[in-house]
């Protein structure tokens, strides 16, 4: 060690996080703006209403399977990175390596860029202004940025503020919907049909697909256990409770766009959630839903912010990575060069206009992380059956419906869309070489 070094302030980040964090975060991490257009995507391949709203259950009890999945994960690994730390600890550095190379590169600062153009399309239509749209986008990111640099209690309560008033949006939407929109009940024209058609269980499995990627997104809450007071204790429950609540809203959104729009008229629909709120409130409620679209994409932003960069961090701490990123403010405890890392990549995806190309590769690696993760756990239970923490119910049928279902849709991704799949998967093996030269750095450093 230089004198440098041991000179500086230790690399340690706080606990400052409770259960209320906890739940807020998976919540913020699963709703973004896509429950507000997705309902529209699963009607164009079901046919009857209960099929609409049933599709947001079923895959509802897929997330929550993962939820218990990752719950056990959470108690058994209650370290800073979660999913990085179950892969590394399960299969190795390199594929926990190139988990971490595929968030900063596609998954998550991609995802995040893709938002942040939706924030700003919305914010302009509200305010009136034409700045263009990857200048509003950047500016959001950029605040975001220096908001979790401040530290992991800022950062968590700006989420969970945001996550409040995403609620607050959802449920106007559907109290609207339920109490002052007149329900469906013109035929709607042919031209209005569903086009996927089919129904019956080709149709729902087809349904399940946008449905399940609006349901993803609470394994980045695994993130900060290392700054959750009582991760073993609080960060299962908030799981279990954060994908509970997101199902129920879900599953409701689901249900008045049915009743409000019919099952036809739902699919020949760009934005449901705006023509519910019109039906109710006029132009006034498409404003409002407007509102609540820029509110939830700000909210899902925020907490890619707060959680993501403590994957780097981990990644720095293990000698994976830049040193710097792995570095924690002495003031604020947090670690700034991961936000910043994090911050500038969903930038320049957002400034390159090349943020829908790189959504369309992440779906195939996204799935193949998540069943790996969940693989994992039979891993762990081998080496130590017993556990005084939460146990998933049913394992390992629980276990293996979720890992079977991951892989399925891996499958079934790259069988439809080839040619994407092959592009994220070149990504992810571009990262193999990177992996395997820090490797050999840390092992020269003595560090192995």
């Amino acid at each position: 060690m230089t004198t440098d070094e041991a000179a500086s302030p230790p690399r340690k980040l706080v606990r400052r996080l409770n259960l209320f964090d906890a739940t807020m975060i998976v919540m913020g991490g699963i709703i973004g703006a896509g429950i507000f257009v997705n309902p529209a995507e699963v009607a164009r391949h079901v046919e009857a209403p209960a099929l609409v709203v049933g599709a947001w259950l079923i895959g509802g009890a897929i997330a929550m399977v993962g939820a218990l999945v990752y719950a056990e994960l959470a108690a058994r690994r209650p370290e800073t990175g979660g999913q990085y730390a179950y892969l590394r600890d399960a299969w190795g550095p390199l594929p926990a390596f190139l988990y971490g190379w595929s968030l900063l590169l596609v998954i998550q600062s991609g995802g995040m860029a893709a938002v942040a153009i939706t924030f700003a399309r919305y914010a302009n239509i509200l305010t009136g202004l034409t700045l263009p749209d990857g200048l509003v986008a950047s500016a959001a990111l950029a605040l975001l940025t220096a908001i979790n640099c401040l530290g992991v209690r800022t950062g968590s309560n700006v989420q969970s503020l945001l996550m409040l008033l995403k609620i607050g949006a959802i449920a106007l939407l559907v109290l609207a919907g339920w109490l002052i929109a007149p329900a469906f009940a013109a035929p709607a024209s042919p031209a209005a049909a569903p086009a996927a058609g089919g129904g019956g269980a080709i149709g729902l499995f087809a349904a399940l697909t946008p449905v399940m990627f609006a349901y993803g997104g609470w394994q980045t809450s695994s993130f900060i256990a290392g700054e959750m007071r009582d991760p073993e204790r609080d960060l299962s429950r908030g799981l279990l409770l954060g994908v509970a609540g997101v199902v129920l809203l879900y599953a409701a959104v689901a249900f008045v766009c049915v009743r409000v729009l019919g099952v036809a008229g739902l699919a020949s629909s760009e934005t449901p959630a705006s023509a519910v709120m019109r039906a109710a409130l006029g132009e006034h409620g498409a404003t409002l839903i407007a509102l609540g679209i820029a509110i939830s994409a700000l909210g899902f932003l925020s907490q890619g912010m707060l959680t993501t960069p403590r994957v780097y961090f981990a990644m720095a701490e293990d000698r994976l990575f830049f040193r710097r990123v792995g570095q924690v403010s002495p003031r604020t405890h947090a670690p700034i060069f991961a936000i910043l890392l994090q911050g500038a990549a969903a930038i320049a995806i957002a400034l390159s206009g090349t943020y829908g190309q790189i959504l369309a590769y992440v779906v195939s690696v996204d799935f193949l992380w998540f069943g790996l993760t969940g693989a994992a756990l039979f891993v762990f239970r081998h080496r130590r059956p017993s556990s005084g923490g939460f146990r998933v119910p049913l394992h390992p049928l629980s276990t293996g419906l979720f890992v079977a279902a991951c892989f399925l849709i891996v499958v079934a991704t790259v069988w439809h869309a080839p040619a994407n799949s092959a592009v994220g998967f070149l990504i992810l093996l571009a990262g193999v070489p990177v992996c395997l030269m820090w490797l050999r750095r840390r092992q020269r450093d003595g560090q192995a």
